[in-house]
């Protein structure tokens, strides 16, 4: 739980009045709040098909990567990334949020229908490093190593 309430106010620090993004979600149904991108964290948007498999390459090389979101029927995931990765980022087929953007956030706490944490924030400001993402990415599209047979 203690580490839920410092999710909730390491996200709200960026919301333009973070006692209004709190109130959302305790009142909300769904759990959500609108959230600015660039302030303290960019998104990084890969569909779900490199998403999911970037996710897995990202835990097994590391201890916790930063906070993930998967949203939109699994369609999208969401890498929270630090601030400027967005304006610096080259890639087809990424979407990217940074500053001037808004970002639907859960409840860290909570599930909710359409979008959920795959990799729930924990409050201290981890953030997925966006060169370890690249790579993880690069792997996943390189396919499988070692010309198994199928």
């Amino acid at each position: 739980m203690a580490g839920t309430k410092t999710a909730v106010e390491w996200l709200a620090s960026v919301a333009p009045d973070p006692e209004v993004c709190r109130r959302q979600w305790r009142r909300n149904p769904l759990g959500i709040a609108l959230l600015p991108a660039g302030r303290a964290w960019d998104v990084l948007i890969l569909p779900g098909g490199l998403g999911f498999p970037t996710l897995d390459v990202l835990t097994r090389v590391l201890d916790r990567p930063g906070p993930v979101l998967a949203g939109f029927g699994d369609r999208r995931v969401g890498f929270l990334v630090p601030p400027g990765t967005a304006a610096r980022w080259i890639g087809t087929g990424i979407r990217t949020a940074g500053p001037g953007t808004w970002i639907v956030v859960p409840h860290p706490g909570r599930t909710t229908g359409g979008v959920r944490w795959l990799v729930p924030p924990d409050g201290s400001g981890t953030l997925t490093d966006p060169a370890l993402l690249e790579l993880a990415m690069h792997e996943v599209a390189a396919g499988p190593v070692g010309g198994e047979a199928g």
